[in-house]
């Protein structure tokens, strides 16, 4: 038998015992398109969150042992050791490519886990602001920005839709004639361009960091990052500021102007001093997500416009008085 007709049984052998393992709520919610996220705690409570709708509990428990053998069978899938030595697996589900996460004890009282699923469908910024959640004008502000090659930074909370804006953002023409190459630790993201290199990180061998500075030798018009959270931050605001404008990446942060010092703290574990005259060229605009009653939306932007007195300075990237006209205009 051919090794490669060989691996693929394998993997298909694998995909059903997982699926087994999961028991109908989990196969139901991975096969909902609304599904966001799925997460089992080790009480046994299955919680999951839907578009519009937020989280709530199931009413099905799921048992310890039958939560350690999905985490089992996931770190075997993707050839990892797991055990008490090494309780944590961070990896794609098999087929469908779902972000887990899974802990086992001591880490956690017991086995739990988390399936953050990728959006089925791209949404638009027309589809934005169609549902209330961006105003007319600032879709129309941010592309102007894209297709000025402005640097964009996005950030929110966890689970604020940072990764579907990206997506939104990525699907303007203003990417399609260009040659983009985009980093991820889980691939995630979508470009319309037809001129695309997708690269990802290897647990333990490939990080971030590394692949940025590969990245600067495959000639890329635009350079997007999934999301910084390390020194890969440093070398991503070097390049961007050298010759590679027009970039996306999102951070965790609490507000638009935190995402700015959130990413100074993530730059001093590259540099002895945060790099803030860097940070004001290399940034354009930093737009902040945030998540209400299950809804996601573009709370506020800001352009970023140089340093002031040691500080950034910042201005909204769409004027108030824009702004309402804009909205007379929609309605």
């Amino acid at each position: 038998m051919p090794a490669n007709t060989q691996k693929q049984e394998t993997d298909e052998r694998h995909i059903t015992m997982l699926r087994t393992a999961f028991s109908s709520v989990i196969r139901d919610a991975l096969a909902d398109p609304d599904t966001i996220e799925i997460m089992a705690n080790p009480d046994g409570s299955v919680w999951i969150e839907k578009a519009g709708r937020g989280v709530v509990a199931s009413d099905h428990r799921l048992e310890p042992s039958d939560r350690e053998r999905v985490i089992r069978l996931v770190s075997s899938g993707a050839g990892e050791a797991v055990g008490r030595h090494s309780p944590i697996v961070s990896a794609e589900l098999p087929g469908g490519g779902e972000r887990f996460e899974g802990l086992l004890p001591p880490i956690s009282s017991a086995p739990c886990f988390s399936i953050r699923k990728a959006a089925a469908t791209v949404f638009s910024l027309d589809d934005y602001v169609e549902q209330g959640a961006l105003k007319p004008s600032l879709a129309g502000a941010l592309r102007d920005a894209i297709g000025c090659h402005r640097n964009i930074l996005i950030a929110g909370g966890t689970s604020s839709g940072k990764t579907t804006f990206t997506n939104a953002l990525l699907a303007e023409p203003a990417f399609r004639d260009e040659r983009i190459v985009i980093l991820e630790d889980t691939r995630e993201l979508k470009c319309a361009a037809r001129n695309v290199v997708q690269l990802r990180t290897l647990r333990d061998h490939v990080s971030l960091k590394q692949l940025v500075r590969s990245t600067m030798r495959l000639r890329p018009d635009r350079i997007v990052v999934g999301e910084v959270r390390g020194p890969e931050a440093l070398d991503l605001l070097k390049a961007w500021n050298t010759g590679h404008p027009g970039g996306i990446t999102t951070l965790h942060a609490n507000s638009a102007r935190g995402a700015l010092a959130r990413l100074e703290q993530l730059t001093l574990e590259a540099a002895r001093q945060a790099p803030v005259a860097l940070i004001a060229d290399a940034i354009d605009v930093v737009v902040f997500m945030n998540r209400s009653g299950g809804k996601r939306r573009v709370e506020e932007a800001l352009r970023v416009t140089g340093l002031d007195g040691g500080g950034y300075a910042t201005a909204p990237l769409i004027s108030p008085a824009l702004s309402i006209v804009n909205q007379g205009d929609a309605s």
